[in-house]
């Protein structure tokens, strides 16, 4: 049984809507909600389950009216004054948690049959969470106020979760009731009483510090030593406890704290197995809601005697969420706990590592703490989900650049049984894998080839997706290249041909291409990468680069305007351009941001574009670009981007697997993105997305609703054009634009 106190994500106003309480039940997991009136005395409770039974008998069911309608009166509840005993005796099949109320029906807490999820205000602890970070400053602060503030200061900017400090009532602590100049104490204890004796801020100033770091948005923590400063700590309202290894044993502040039914963390250092289990049996005989620390309390702590692999055996020990305190040196031993499955970091810092006390020589300074968090989150990223192993987009790319494929040893007509002696493994990997060579043996070939082909997943079918005449409200196309848009054009009655470029096409005469005149609308893709492995920026602080930015974007307006002749019907060909204002190691902040957006408009200002129209291309926040993933932090927000089409008056290429991308990993609306960029745009990419970047998805095959989209794009982008932007849709003579154009009919 688990008791917990931190409630708020469970109680709803009685007169608030249904869809919020909803929204409540959706946050907390646990598929309830208590509803509650102005006074704090509870209504009734919802469930899941309740809120089904009542829509099944409902048509078009209202759910802005009160909650107080369809909630259940008169729970069954509990007392304040019940014992955990007696509380745990009431638990059953059927009820499985409990409100604890007190004398004025007021709920208090909640009380688990089973341990619910493991919470420190704000911040859950577990699997589907970031790890929670404690920056330890114990007494670093040398009994000096300002000190501490800087210090709190400092872990709110290196990206701490927590700022944690101790507290000591020294005359009920100690059975000398702490006299420093005890001569009866041995050497150990005499040195610990001097330095908590000069070095403690007392009650006052402590609270100050807590109040300081909940005004600049850090979560204050504390280890109360003693009862008196349990009772203090209570008093003042702290979040959850921190239990020192040294009071592992000492169950009487144990029960206490836990019977709060706030989060206590308990480490573990200097305790035998058999205490450890001791400890835990207190902390659930009152119900205590608790997390596990493993730790070495030696100062610092040896590498051989840190013992790691003890985390596990810790986490099936207390069944609770485990973590680690750290008192060895530097942080790699942080960060193999991350990956072994520590959900809770403790680590001490300082701001001098020379200065007098025994935890300065084992803290990490500010410059190695902001190291040790971006450290973590990038394990954490790392570590993925024990589930089929699937590639991603970056290894897609490379393996299409570097493995193998099935290609035609000779030429193949169509009708032909295809045997081993007609199929070479030659690279690149575009085509069928070497491994399916055994499923393809015996298949009988549904089209013509030439020598060095590759064959297609489609060969393995007996029914492909054929290009026809597709049917859409709005104008739409297709993405060719010089070597294919005549072969692609005769498939498809397109109105529209989207020539996306290499740096090599711009080398070649569009004459040398183009026979005739051509009917359809002309649209160009500006390359990404341009001549000597130039990534275009023109949004770099260096001049130098982003001269050769505007150099290289007027060649691609030069080229079109040469292409314009062969496009009679075209009277602005619209280029599209991913623009710039990416980031190796992380994000820039909005200040930054704004300066991009300057330094992008004043470099596009200098490109002749008379004839033509540049629009820059929405984009996801994680693009593999040249030399890998990067961050990109311009075309990604939809307020900066109506800010930047209004004051330069541009419109955009809205790419929208992109821009879903971004939305999912910034945690903004996408129906709000939609409605806000859809009407600056002047062409529109088609494609699914998930995650945060997994790009360019075909067509539900990932996390797009295009049911909504479609009516998003309707309203407010309703005759813009589109292509499909399946990432190879060309191969296999464009199959996967095909199959998308086929599914989109639907909906376009």
């Amino acid at each position: 049984m688990i008791i917990q106190s931190n409630i708020e994500e469970y109680l709803i106003l009685a007169d608030e809507p249904i869809h919020a309480a909803l929204d409540k039940m959706s946050k907390n997991q646990n598929g309830f909600v208590i509803t509650i009136t102005e006074e704090g005395a509870i209504e009734g409770v919802l469930t899941d389950g309740d809120f089904r039974r009542c829509i099944s008998s409902i048509n078009n069911p209202d759910l802005s009216v009160p909650v107080s309608t369809i909630s259940k009166k008169q729970p069954f509840v509990t007392s304040l004054k019940s014992d955990p005993d007696t509380i745990s005796g009431m638990f059953s099949d059927e009820i499985r948690w409990l409100p604890i109320v007190d004398h004025n029906y007021h709920i208090t807490a909640i009380a688990f049959a089973q341990r619910s999820q493991f919470r420190i205000g704000e911040f859950g602890i577990g699997e589907s969470f970031p790890s929670f970070i404690i920056a330890e400053i114990g007494n670093n602060h040398n009994g000096n106020i300002e000190v501490a503030k800087r210090l709190v200061y400092e872990a709110k900017l290196i990206g701490a979760n927590c700022v944690k400090l101790q507290m000591r009532d020294m005359a009920s602590l100690y059975r000398n009731t702490g006299q420093s100049d005890d001569i009866r104490e041995d050497l150990g204890s005499q040195y610990v009483l001097d330095t908590l004796a000069r070095f403690q801020l007392d009650y006052d100033q402590m609270f100050e510090v807590f109040d300081y770091a909940k005004t600049i948005g850090i979560m204050p923590l504390c280890t109360p030593w003693d009862m008196v400063s349990l009772e203090r700590l209570e008093n003042y309202g702290i979040e959850g406890y921190k239990i020192s290894s040294a009071d592992l044993t000492n169950h009487q502040l144990l029960k206490a704290a836990a019977s709060t039914s706030k989060p206590v963390i308990l480490s573990t250092g200097m305790s035998t197995e058999t205490e450890i289990i001791s400890a835990i049996g207190a902390l659930r005989q009152v119900g205590g809601n608790f997390a596990l620390l493993h730790c070495n309390s030696t100062y610092p702590a040896p590498f051989s005697s840190i013992n790691l692999l003890y985390m596990d055996r810790l986490k099936n020990i207390g069944k609770c969420e485990v973590g680690y305190s750290g008192h060895e040196r530097g942080y790699s031993v942080v960060l193999a706990a991350i990956a072994r499955g520590a959900r809770i970091i403790e680590k001490h810092f300082t701001l001098d590592r020379s200065l007098e006390g025994n935890d300065h020589k084992v803290s990490l300074l500010p410059s190695e703490f902001r190291e040790m968090v971006s450290s973590i989150r990038d394990v954490e990223k790392s570590m993925g989900r024990a589930m089929e192993r699937q590639l991603t987009q970056g290894e897609m790319i490379n393996r299409e650049n570097l493995a193998k494929s099935l290609t035609a040893a000779c030429d193949i007509t169509s009708g032909t049984l295809i045997t081993k002696d007609l199929i070479e493994i030659r690279s690149p990997g575009q085509g069928l894998q070497p491994d399916r060579i055994r499923d393809l043996v015996g298949r009988i070939c549904q089209r013509k080839m030439v020598k060095g082909d590759f064959f297609f997943a489609s060969d393995l079918e007996d029914k492909q997706e054929e290009p026809r005449a597709f049917s859409f409200k709005r104008p739409w196309g297709i993405p060719v290249r010089y070597h294919d848009f005549s072969a692609m054009a005769e498939m498809v009655p397109a109105q529209l041909l989207e020539f996306h470029f290499s740096f090599r096409d711009l080398e070649e005469n569009p004459a040398d291409h183009f026979t005739q005149p051509l009917e359809q609308q002309l649209i160009v893709h500006a390359p990404e990468i341009f001549s000597g492995s130039y990534l275009l920026d023109l949004a770099t602080r260096d001049r130098d680069k982003a001269r050769i930015g505007v150099k290289s974007l007027q060649q691609v307006v030069d080229v079109t305007r040469n292409m314009k002749t062969f496009f009679p019907n075209t009277e602005r060909p619209l280029i599209i351009a991913n623009v710039g204002g990416f980031t190796e190691t992380g994000f820039v902040n909005e200040s930054m941001r704004s300066d991009m957006y300057l330094r992008l408009a004043e470099n596009l200002a200098e490109l002749d574009t008379d004839g033509v129209e540049i629009i820059p291309q929405t984009m996801p926040p994680f693009p593999w670009l040249f030399g890998g993933q990067r961050h990109h932090n311009l075309f990604v927000n939809a307020d900066e981007i109506v800010d930047f089409c209004e004051k330069n008056n541009f419109r955009i290429c809205l790419d929208v697997s992109h821009s879903k991308l971004a939305c999912t990993h910034f945690q903004h609306s996408f129906a709000n993105f939609i409605r806000k960029v859809a009407p600056f745009s002047a062409h529109i990419h088609i494609a699914d997305a998930a995650g945060v970047d997994d790009e360019g998805l075909q067509i539900s095959e990932g996390d797009i609703d295009w049911s909504e989209l479609s009516n998003w794009l309707d309203q407010h982008a309703p005759r813009v054009s589109f292509i499909p932007e399946i990432w190879q849709g060309h191969k296999d003579t464009g199959s996967g634009f095909w199959l998308a154009l086929s599914r989109l009919e639907r909906w376009l």
